[in-house]
């Protein structure tokens, strides 16, 4: 796994507290191919206590709450020892990747409607997830991110996503569009 896929930004408004990662879904998984968010709320002494995250995407997973998007405790890996304040929240990132690849369906806060079919219909299990992968996951994916970017630069997301479109999806010849429109914009409210 590539560090370099999983990435960070800040949440709403200027709050530092709560920031927002993304991770591909592993190859060779049902989730392979999809885009997955993961809210993270860093606690007030933080690193020193662990950041609480859960997933904003909507996952089929026995780790993964799937209502709510809660990470069961039993498999975040720096809760099952003890948090060391030294884990990167880039490394924190790449374990839940991995545990998209090893569920985990006997832990004691596993999703048990998940968890029974993993265990009892594999299959229909991969099935289930690949199609929430498809439904969840791969809509914002791989453009949600490029939207992300450009909407983070100050431009608005219904001109970003048009843009994009427009331009078939190429993220450089969308922001020199916009940079061109932007300008035109400004140069025309102030003549």
């Amino acid at each position: 796994m590539d560090p370099i896929l999983a990435q960070l930004c800040k949440g709403e408004g200027n709050d530092l507290a709560q920031l927002e990662g993304t991770i591909p879904g592993p190859v060779g998984t049902p989730y392979e191919g999809g885009i997955f968010h993961i809210d993270i709320q860093l606690p007030g002494n933080y690193p020193f206590e662990p950041p609480q995250m859960k997933f904003s995407t909507k996952v089929w997973h026995p780790n993964i709450c799937h209502q709510s998007g809660a990470v069961s405790l039993s498999a975040e890996f720096y809760l099952e020892g003890k948090w060391n304040p030294t884990v990167t929240l880039q490394n924190v990132l790449l374990s839940l990747q991995a545990l998209l690849s090893r569920p985990a369906p006997y832990g004691p806060q596993a999703d048990k409607t998940v968890s029974d079919q993993l265990t009892k219909n594999y299959s229909e299990f991969c099935n289930h997830a690949r199609n929430w992968t498809e439904a969840f996951a791969k809509t914002t994916a791989p453009v949600g991110l490029k939207e992300q970017r450009l909407v983070e630069m100050g431009f608005p997301e219904a001109r970003v996503k048009r843009v994009l479109e427009e331009v078939d999806g190429d993220e450089k010849r969308a922001l020199e569009r916009l940079t061109s429109n932007k300008h035109q914009k400004i140069h025309h409210h102030s003549s």
